[in-house]
């Protein structure tokens, strides 16, 4: 069985350590620098519990598991727009009954936007960067210190095949590309922060700013799909997320500065 390499081990634990570090940064700046108030950012953070990891995930379950599912799954344009469309839904009404119900009381503070956006971005890092290379470390280690073989012994079909492919992903992919990851997760969060504050603007005065975060979080989703199923370099797949997510920052700043109390 092929050994995890020591640099992608090291730079494993460098993007779990990001990904806990990137909230907690983001929370103190905005607390300490911006005078936020606090509910905002673990608001964001259940909300993207809620209406991501639950709501949006149960019914990815019932659709990708019915007949149709194969279809979408085996077309990579058709999968894309399924994504795209569904973390644009499910996220953006989740930032709507958010900012209309549980901050209701909270918007006479732009600035709280950002906070709810740190939340929300900064605990997708956690739940996704860092305790998804925990589980990588955590196998890798295994691996390494020849204890797989009995884990192996007790599996079998489909199980069995996925922490197989598991392991061969974590001992052929190339050690940067954990480090991308940190990357990926920075843009992210830069295009979350940017998102709320088109939904918190949208539910102050502007309506159409709503639509516009559902078709940006949507475009976003659905070309990174495609990009990574079409097995684009993923240093190109990174620049174009960063790219986007500038472009976003951009757009969202304007729009604060035109609409800020």
């Amino acid at each position: 069985m092929s050994k995890v390499p020591s640099l992608s081990i090291f730079f494993m634990g460098a993007a779990a350590f990001a990904g806990f570090l990137i909230p907690i940064v983001l929370f103190i700046y905005f607390r300490k620098n911006k005078k936020t108030d606090i509910s905002p950012f673990f608001v964001g953070c259940f909300i993207f519990i809620f209406f991501f990891m639950i709501l949006e995930t149960s019914v990815h379950k019932v659709v990708l598991g019915a007949s149709i599912g194969a279809n979408i799954k085996n077309n990579i344009v058709l999968y894309a727009i399924y994504g795209g469309a569904m973390a644009a839904v499910f996220e953006e009404c989740g930032r709507l009954f958010a900012f209309k119900v549980m901050l209701k009381k909270r918007m006479d503070k732009d600035i709280n936007a950002l906070m709810y956006g740190a939340g929300h971005g900064g605990f997708e890092a956690a739940a996704i960067l860092g305790f998804t290379m925990i589980s990588n470390l955590t196998l890798a280690a295994m691996v390494n210190g020849g204890k797989m073989e009995s884990v192996l012994g007790n599996l079998s079909g489909d199980a069995l095949s996925q922490i197989r492919t598991s392991i061969t992903t974590l001992a052929t992919t190339p050690s940067y590309i954990f480090l991308l990851g940190i990357a990926e997760r920075i843009s992210t969060v830069v295009i979350q922060i940017s998102l709320s504050v088109l939904v918190w603007f949208s539910v102050k005065d502007k309506k159409s700013l709503f639509f516009a975060a559902l078709l940006i979080h949507f475009v976003v989703d659905a070309i990174t799909v495609i990009m990574t199923g079409t097995h684009i370099p993923a240093v190109i797949v990174e620049a174009v997320l960063a790219a986007v997510a500038v472009v976003a920052a951009l757009f969202a700043r304007n729009i604060y500065r035109k609409e800020e109390n």
